[in-house]
């Protein structure tokens, strides 16, 4: 039996506005000093148990001791160029060979930014010119331009090796090909280099256009580790996904998480990203006993029939607002997290299990975020800074072990990270307080409820998007003069994007060319849904864009049963094509399940069978919610790669009315 605990909360503020208690609450008091070193705690579990598996990949195994002795290899290539406190970007997907260079870079003192596999060409040059970042780590093939040189090894004119060839596993489900550390001619003028204490970092989205650097020392992510392993009860023997999107900040505590306690670290492949069915199966196939997931892959899970057979023990949902709970045959723990990277991936916490369904608050009822984990308090505060009573809407600011070192950019970090108002009560320590920026109340029994963000930032797949960084980009583009991006809510609920754009003089740019051209710019989940081309904005009586009346614009077109007619005013371009040329008389079954259940998903009624579905707006989740309708319509199932390997959704219907046919014509034995 594995032991669990739920996170307990300290007594509340004593403090009281007409009896009613003040919104602060704290998690429990950690350990006196601070928490084990993270990489520490990995030696001692390679010292321990050597032979015990630290990665299992399909068919293949790596222990602690090969782990630890692959890390010191890369280590050793690497300690005449990188040195402690350096930043390092890892253009790395879920693999043994990210696991060795998480271990190998904090055994050099450097700094990880976990970047992803596929950083848009454009976006990390970006981000390679504001940040001292001394080298990137990835398959050459995938760096940008000024990281590659023609030959691995080649030097430079200052006889320096611009690539230096890394001893990485290159065998598993996302491997790389080869891997090497490409160093360019050095930092631009005026690049940030991260805080002496940091021990990671990742990106977040800005609202100039461009990324920013959240700094986070060991310390915190070993406080935040010491709850999690007792939480959730993780020891050798069990099994820790590593399910997250590498750039995403949960990644890195799936990663220690399982370096950490023993256990032993899975990654998953692709296409359990893509499909929340296949990620079950692949639960259960790999015995994984502990997974995170972004709340949109794990909600659709919570709406059917829990499968049968998996070892899965703790499910911790967190990245966007979980609106529901798990009913009674779910037999997972599932904990509904909440935490911004300024505050080392999650702050509160709330516990469900299947059984509460039966004495609790209807299934259907979206559960709070929780109550703060030890070494973290929370502060729902007014505009001024000062805690409202309990049950009053307010802005949630953290404090406490869990905050991280700050932005590289030390005016941001003083905006954001702001000393307490005199005369709050706080625990000795909780000397800043990080503004979330996020709108919620705490209830009577100090737990929180989501109530939604303050300002424009936005929520889609779980990552977090600046609607500015969204519009910087595509202004990136010569043939755009400048661009609007709005986040209006499906009828069901999901945020999406869409962009308005006018064009340069003499321009005339396409909503298809502009997708392509700015993906090279944005992490997927920021790519808008939809492009409209216009010739003016809508102002209000401040002279401002009328930001409201282009989200009713969208929310009026997504609500049409079929594409409007021609532009209304400040809209130029063809108008949209009529049902008939979208869905011409004697279509199949399958092109019309598939064209509405696209249209419907994407909130684009203009949609076309001829559209191909990544550049209609298509995203992972959007996929893998599009193959569970086809299936429940049609009794089809389809796999994520198949539908990513067609030209367009008219071959995407295809697919679904041959295997439909084939299912008729053999029926199974025993079929009505």
């Amino acid at each position: 039996m594995h032991p669990t605990s739920t996170p307990t909360l300290q007594a509340p503020q004593v403090s009281r506005v007409q009896d009613t208690p003040l919104s602060i609450a704290h998690g429990a008091t950690p350990a006196a000093g601070d928490p084990a070193g993270v990489l520490s705690r990995f030696a001692e579990w390679t010292a321990r148990s050597p032979e015990a598996p630290a990665v299992i990949d399909g068919a293949h195994t790596w222990t602690y001791r090969e782990i630890g002795t692959a890390a010191d290899a890369v280590a050793d290539a690497l300690r005449d160029r990188v040195r402690p406190g350096d930043l390092v970007g890892v253009c790395l997907d879920r693999s043994a060979a990210l696991v060795v260079t998480a271990v190998a870079l904090a055994r050099l003192g450097a700094v990880y930014l976990p970047l992803g596999p596929q950083p848009g060409e454009r976006r990390i040059g970006t981000v390679t010119q504001d940040l001292d970042m001394v080298c990137l780590i990835g398959d050459p093939a995938v760096l940008p331009p000024r990281f590659r040189t023609s030959g691995q090894g080649e030097r430079n004119q200052a006889g320096q090796v611009d690539q230096v060839v890394l001893p990485l596993p290159v065998v598993g489900a996302n491997a790389p090909a080869q891997a090497v550390a490409a160093f360019a001619d050095g930092p631009g003028a005026g690049a940030r280099r991260a805080p002496a204490e940091a021990f990671y970092a990742v990106l977040t989205s800005g609202s100039t256009g461009r990324p920013k650097a959240v700094a986070v020392a060991e310390a915190a992510l070993g406080t935040l580790l010491d709850w999690y392993r007792a939480e959730t009860g993780l020891v050798p023997g069990d099994r820790h996904s590593l399910l997250i999107g590498v750039a995403f900040d949960p990644h890195v505590l799936e990663l220690w998480a399982g370096l950490t306690s023993g256990a032993a670290l899975v990654p998953a492949p692709d296409e359990v990203r893509w499909d929340s069915e296949v990620l079950t199966d692949w639960w259960r196939d790999a015995a994984v006993s502990v997974s995170i997931g972004a709340t949109p892959m794990i909600e659709p899970l919570l709406d059917r029939p829990w499968p049968s057979g998996l070892t899965l023990r703790h499910l911790i949902v967190g990245g966007d607002r979980l609106r529901r709970r798990p009913a009674a045959d779910v037999t997972a723990t599932v904990h509904n997290a909440y935490g911004p990277a300024e505050a080392t991936v999650m702050a509160t916490s709330y516990a469900m299990r299947g059984t509460d369904a039966a004495k609790t608050e209807d299934v259907e009822s979206a559960p709070p975020i929780g109550g703060p984990v030890p070494g973290v308090t929370v502060v729902v505060t007014d505009d001024d800074g000062r805690p409202v009573p309990r049950g009053t809407e307010g802005e949630l600011r953290l404090g406490g072990r869990c905050l991280a070192l700050g932005y590289l950019d030390p005016e941001l970090t003083a905006r954001r990270f702001t000393t307490p108002p005199a005369g709050l009560a706080l625990p000795p320590g909780v000397d800043r307080l990080y503004r979330t920026g996020d709108r919620v109340r705490m209830r009577a029994d100090g737990l929180l409820e989501f109530l939604g963000r303050l300002d424009d930032q936005v929520k889609i797949s779980g990552v977090r998007i600046e609607p500015a960084e969204v519009a910087a980009a595509f202004e990136q583009d010569p043939a755009v003069r400048s661009a609007v991006v709005v986040a209006p809510r499906t009828p069901d609920g999901r945020t999406r994007l869409v962009a308005y754009v006018r064009p340069a003089g003499g321009a005339a740019p396409t909503a298809e060319g502009l997708l392509t051209a700015v993906r090279a710019w944005l992490p997927e989940q920021a790519v808008p849904s939809a492009v409209r081309i216009v010739d003016a904005f809508p102002l209000d009586a401040n002279g401002k864009v009328d930001r409201a009346e282009l989200v009713r614009r969208t929310a009026e077109e997504g609500a049409s049963p079929v594409p409007p007619g021609p532009p209304g005013p400040g809209a130029s371009g063809p108008a949209a094509p009529s049902e008939s040329e979208v869905l011409p008389d004697g279509a199949t079954p399958g092109e019309r399940l598939v064209l509405g259940t696209v249209r419907d998903l994407l909130a684009r009624p203009e949609t076309t069978l001829a559209e191909n579905f990544t550049a209609a707006g298509g995203t992972s989740l959007i996929a893998a919610r599009l193959l569970t309708a086809v299936q429940r319509e049609s009794g089809v199932r389809l796999r994520a790669p198949e539908l990513l390997r067609q030209p367009d959704l008219r071959a995407v219907a295809a697919l679904v009315d041959a295997r439909r046919a084939a299912a008729d014509a053999d029926p199974k034995p025993g079929r009505d």
